[in-house]
């Protein structure tokens, strides 16, 4: 799970400004632009609550809309280096510069994950609590894993690529792209419990201590 913690951080860094904007009257979530979203003006503690409950809360189909966001962008060259930038080793993944990172993907990326965002946030607000197996999820993280690795020759030894020099960074973009890959093949309510599963990683690791 360590591994996905870039992604899960920045799903939810993304997913934040569409949960805050849809509770206060008059927001349109149209418009919803990461770029102004001013982090220092938000209440972290109360932000995450509202985030983990919105998780919890939208319907698979949503939450896996999602990922399926986050998959396109990944196939993309541009899109992909910029995510994976993230997983270097000193990578900041300051709330800022997770933020920077969704805002800097090109406008096809941006506008699926405003599209996939509006519409948890939507639905989160007004839908019941989902059913949730965490370690199931897992399981599943876990068998995409094996299955890239059947499938990909050095799927593993990318995965725990370190250094900062690009050839590190390609072999485990690459890897994380076979990962996606796998998660993809897979039904979509396993794949929404994965993307929930990162989603409160990513809470818990950005939850004010």
């Amino acid at each position: 799970m360590s591994k996905l913690l870039p992604f899960g951080l920045l799903l939810t860094l993304c997913l934040t400004p569409a949960v805050t904007g849809a509770q206060h009257r008059g927001f349109d979530l149209s418009q919803l632009d990461l770029s102004q979203l001013d982090l220092s003006q938000l209440d972290p503690a109360a932000i995450m609550a509202s985030a983990n409950d919105t998780v919890m809360r939208a319907p698979d189909g949503n939450i896996d809309e999602l990922f399926q966001a986050l998959h396109r962008a990944s196939r993309v060259p541009d899109d992909a280096s910029t995510l994976c930038a993230l997983f270097d080793p000193s990578a900041d993944r300051s709330a800022q510069a997770l933020m920077a990172a969704a805002q800097n993907l090109g406008p096809d990326s941006r506008q699926r994950f405003s599209n996939a965002l509006i519409n948890i946030a939507a639905t989160g607000l007004q839908s019941p609590r989902q059913s949730f197996d965490a370690a199931a999820a897992k399981q599943t993280l876990k068998s995409a894993g094996a299955k890239a690795m059947i499938l990909h020759d050095g799927f593993a030894a990318g995965l725990n690529a370190d250094g900062d020099d690009g050839a590190a960074r390609q072999a485990r973009c690459r890897s994380f792209g076979w990962l996606l890959d796998a998660l993809k093949d897979l039904p979509m309510d396993q794949r929404a419990a994965a993307t929930r599963l990162m989603l409160n990683e990513g809470l818990t690791r950005l939850a004010p201590r």
